[in-house]
């Protein structure tokens, strides 16, 4: 996917009204409005990753996901891009706190930019979660295809593979290894 958000805003002026490229990240349709729900689950807590992936899917699909990874900073506040920006960075951020349950969002809803509410949810729940994992590792072993026919048998082993990957592909190894050639006498 293209980086759109570092190029300067295409405009074209029209009776003095500017025009926003519809490939800028600043673009925003006439369909996208501050209620829009963006996943169909509100985050209350569980399942974390899932629901993270899902708003991420969102977000690229609007052409928004740089307000979240800070691939468009924000515009300096005199600058004339400001307020597009600015717009565009409250939009995301509705759409966040409309995905998030009641509690949560309000507990995030004084975030400064939707980068920042994005990093403190990211802080408070992706931390690997050891009782977590205990607990898919066992129903996973519990599982047992029983009367269900494959496909949901799958289905639900799948789900649980995945969930196990995500939790564990959160795990970063942040030792410094030195490989040393030993030398034979």
């Amino acid at each position: 996917m293209p980086d759109n958000t570092k190029a300067t805003i295409t405009k074209t002026t029209t009776g003095g009204i500017s025009i926003i490229s519809s490939n800028h990240a600043y673009f925003l349709q006439s369909y996208d409005t501050p209620r829009m729900l963006l996943v169909n689950t509100a985050f209350d807590v569980r399942g974390f990753q899932g629901w993270k992936r899902s708003v991420l899917i969102a977000q690229s699909a609007k052409n928004k996901i740089g307000f979240i990874n800070g691939a468009c900073p924000a515009s300096a506040v005199g600058s004339k891009d400001f307020q597009t920006w600015s717009r565009c960075n409250d939009m995301v951020t509705s759409w966040f706190l409309n995905s998030l349950s009641k509690d949560i969002g309000d507990s995030v809803i004084y975030s400064k930019s939707a980068k920042d509410l994005g990093i403190s949810l990211e802080h408070r729940f992706s931390q690997p979660n050891g009782a977590k994992l205990y607990h898919l590792r066992k129903e996973l072993q519990r599982l047992v295809q029983g009367t269900s026919d494959v496909a949901s048998y799958f289905t639900k082993l799948k789900r649980l593979w995945d969930e196990l990957d995500s939790l564990n592909s959160d795990v970063k190894c942040s030792c410094l290894c030195v490989c040393v050639k030993e030398s034979k006498d």
